[in-house]
């Protein structure tokens, strides 16, 4: 839907994703990230969203968004990592299909937070040179109080 089905309908959403690779394998390459960023951001824009920030480590991916609840975040979240990964085997980019890990982190900013939020996505390598992914991830979940289940914390391959 857009604004014509909804008239009056006014929000400010700010969202900020986070998923792994499967198993956390290290196959985002900086020869290509750039590329998967644009094809992504091309994903939630065609979607209505409004991309704010977006980068990669080898093995997981941020996004930072204004959402526009014209979908679910469920739907979104389905479309950027199905629609991605399809794209990344189809450049043969890996040398097996790669996959992103089930399941995905959401949490919610003020208009306030933007340009703080957006900073910390675009310093990606300064953060992971003091915490991994599991760490910084942990770490997002306990600052907004979201109850997980230790088992199904993104895990590498047993």
């Amino acid at each position: 839907m857009n604004s014509k089905d909804m008239p009056n309908t006014y929000t400010q959403i700010h969202i900020q994703c986070v998923f792994a690779v499967k198993y956390r394998s290290s196959v985002i390459q900086p020869n290509w990230k750039e590329r998967l960023h644009q094809y992504i951001t091309g994903i939630v824009q065609n979607q209505g969203h409004k991309m704010i920030a977006i980068n990669s480590m080898p093995d997981h991916l941020h996004l930072f968004f204004g959402f526009r609840p014209n979908q679910s975040l469920s739907d979104l979240m389905r479309d950027v990592k199905g629609d991605s990964s399809e794209w990344i085997n189809n450049q043969k980019f890996t040398p097996s299909t790669s996959r992103w890990q089930e399941g995905y982190g959401a949490f919610s900013y003020s208009r306030s937070q933007i340009k703080v939020v957006a900073e910390y996505i675009e310093h990606q390598e300064e953060h992971h040179r003091k915490r991994t992914f599991l760490e910084e991830y942990r770490k997002f979940l306990e600052q907004f109080e979201v109850e997980y289940d230790e088992q199904y914390i993104f895990k590498p391959l047993e």
